[in-house]
């Protein structure tokens, strides 16, 4: 009797083992079949950009499917042309030398300024710290009109210095937060250590501290590298001059509101302007993920 009634208990455990199973692999499926729609519907205007720029203007709006139906380059070569006598080589040099600057510049004096409220104890430190998160939650727009009235009279419009030098003022608060977060989780025995040997606030800032935020300084370069390079609002503000445009205004180029515009060209300088983008990002994709969530940041 007890052999079969641990047959029969055997065969029930199998049993909901097997619908478990089943139900899991049916969940699991239902989750996947979503995440693909959801990939699919995330990722079709890229596609259609994709598309649109082998197409010719006459038939970019006019085909519905994907897949042109004739094929063409001269979208991509004439769009290198570029605009105002100015090649897409001038915009791209522009928009990487302020990119490369802002970048260094958020590095410099974000770092500086995270060490110092994690680190360093000074008069208002906490209010300083709280005025600063603060400023995340000004909009853009608060600032815009002071902000230029200030740079026109320092003679900077027009020029790259409005769009460059502020990153070297640590203006970027979200960047210092995430700093100061990552700077909490480093032991501070290693400081202690430090002194013992030493060294004073500079040195093990720069000897000790700076070398372990890798992760934060990499996801830092990236954001900024993102937000830069698809910045319009600011440097249309203050870039009157082709000669200085970027990447983005010269896109704003091809449209022209009272004659015909260049869609073809734009959409395909437009899939060229993402290339250094994805680079960038699937380059330090690991150490993204690191500085994110080594600093508490969900």
């Amino acid at each position: 009797m007890s052999n079969m009634a641990d047959h029969t208990t055997t065969m029930t455990s199998s049993k909901q083992n097997n619908k478990t199973a089943t139900r899991k692999r049916f969940f699991e499926s239902t989750k996947f079949i979503f995440l693909f729609i959801g990939a699919i519907i995330m990722l079709y205007p890229v596609l259609w950009m994709l598309s649109s720029s082998f197409k010719t203007n006459d038939k970019i709006f006019t085909e519905v499917g994907l897949w042109p139906s004739e094929i063409t380059v001269n979208n991509y070569l004439q769009g290198w042309e570029g605009i105002s006598g100015f090649t897409f080589t001038t915009f791209y040099f522009n928009s990487f030398i302020v990119v490369g600057l802002s970048i260094l510049g958020n590095i410099i004096a974000c770092s500086m300024a995270a060490y110092a409220f994690s680190r360093l104890d000074f008069t208002l430190k906490k209010f300083l710290f709280a005025v600063m998160l603060a400023t995340m939650m000004l909009p853009i727009h608060v600032l815009l009109i002071p902000q230029y009235i200030l740079f026109n009279n320092l003679d900077w419009v027009n020029t790259y210095l409005p769009l460059v030098v502020p990153k070297f003022l640590a203006t970027d608060a979200f960047f210092i937060f995430l700093m100061v977060q990552f700077i909490r989780g480093i032991p501070r025995e290693l400081d202690n250590a430090a002194r013992v040997d030493g060294c004073g606030q500079v040195q093990i800032f720069t000897r000790i501290i700076f070398p372990l935020m890798t992760p934060a300084l990499v996801t830092t370069a990236i954001f900024t590298f993102i937000w830069t390079w698809n910045d319009f609002f600011s440097q249309f503000i203050y870039l009157s001059n082709p000669e200085k445009w970027t990447v983005t205004l010269a896109l704003r180029g091809f449209l022209d509101t009272m004659g015909e515009s260049m869609w073809g060209d734009m959409f395909a300088m437009s899939i060229l302007s993402l290339i250094p983008i994805f680079i960038f990002f699937i380059a330090f994709q690991k150490l993204l993920i690191e500085g994110i969530s080594t600093t508490g940041i969900k």
